[in-house]
């Protein structure tokens, strides 16, 4: 097939793109090129997709393309330069379309939608993601057709080249060994995707034509058993002290990312359903999930070379997490 990928540069696209590749396709990237280069093997067409005539490098049909974006004017562009010569195209959208994060086990094609962005939105605005999201997927669907459109939605995506510290945080704690601070519910489920998984299952969409809206993301599991299979990967066998959420929010401890923050910690019950979705759809139509082992080792082994410490944008440092577990054994 003859595939074309609108990014190619950063984690997600750049990793279809190698999919892609590896899958004897015949590859086209087109990008800016400032996250970097896109892999070896590929055509790659310097743009920027937000200039006049930033589709001008590209020659002929495409079978199957693959876009990332999450501006609506830079999908709209992409459509009108390209859809009447594209036979399938992949939207990876986003689990922040849904309008109900509370409620778990809701399915992709039933779930409540938020509202498109309008016309006039601020699309930098990271506010409006999800809105922005939602309202290309609109265009693609509008303009592709129901039957040619792979609304992909995916939930998060870790694995190597994550450069945002969620995932990658517990492979790298659990490794230096301890008392660990478990958060909140042990049985609290959590659902992440590797990114080759998704990356894999967009490729071979594109190629069975698979259409509608799906979720992107693996089943959920407990997070006693996420952390277990984490340690596994890393070769730990941690000590874990679970700490209950009233306590980290009087403590001032985020939760999911950035600054003091326990990644993948969700307050209950208002995000009840965030990290609980039902992906049997998902895994029917093809979606393909590796052990969390093996995707522990590889994101540990990727941000040992990679990561720099002081610009790590989540998780708690060494003697944070000392003074929180002591003041937490220091309860009356």
């Amino acid at each position: 097939m003859r595939t074309l990928v609108l990014g190619g540069t950063a984690m997600l696209s750049r990793t279809v793109a190698e999919a892609a590749r590896d899958a004897g396709h015949d590859v086209t990237c087109l990008a800016r090129g400032r996250s970097g280069e896109p892999p070896e093997g590929v055509r790659f067409v310097r743009a920027d997709r937000a200039e006049p005539g930033g589709y001008d490098g590209l020659t002929g049909e495409f079978d199957a393309v693959v876009d990332v974006a999450r501006r609506p004017s830079e999908v709209r562009s992409a459509l009108a330069a390209l859809a009447g010569r594209v036979g399938h195209w992949t939207f990876v959208s986003t689990c922040n379309v849904y309008s109900d994060d509370a409620t778990p086990g809701q399915v992709a094609d039933t779930a409540p939608l938020v509202a498109p962005a309008p016309a006039d939105v601020d699309e930098s605005d990271q506010e409006n993601y999800g809105i922005c999201k939602r309202a290309c997927e609109v265009a693609v669907v509008d303009a592709m057709g129901a039957d040619r459109s792979f609304l992909c939605r995916a939930g998060l995506i870790v694995g190597p080249r994550d450069s945002v510290v969620r995932f990658g945080y517990w492979p790298d704690r659990l490794a230096r060994g301890g008392e660990v601070l478990a958060p909140g519910d042990p049985d609290r489920p959590v659902q992440v995707i590797d990114v080759r998984d998704l990356s894999d299952w967009i490729v071979r969409a594109g190629v069975d034509g698979l259409a509608g809206a799906y979720d992107g993301t693996g089943a959920p599991v407990p997070m006693r058993e996420f952390l277990a299979r984490i340690a596994a990967g890393v070769g730990v066998e941690p000590k874990l002290t679970w700490v209950d959420q009233e306590f980290l929010v009087e403590q001032g401890v985020n939760p999911w990312a950035g600054k003091r923050s326990l990644p993948l910690w969700l307050p209950l019950p208002e995000y009840g359903g965030f990290l609980r979705r039902d992906v049997t759809r998902s895994l029917a139509a093809g979606l393909r999930t590796r052990d969390l082992a093996e995707t522990a080792r590889d994101t540990l082994a990727w941000t040992r070379e990679s990561w720099r410490p002081h610009e790590r944008d989540g998780g708690i440092t060494a003697e944070d997490e000392s003074a929180l577990l002591a003041a937490w054994h220091a309860r009356p």
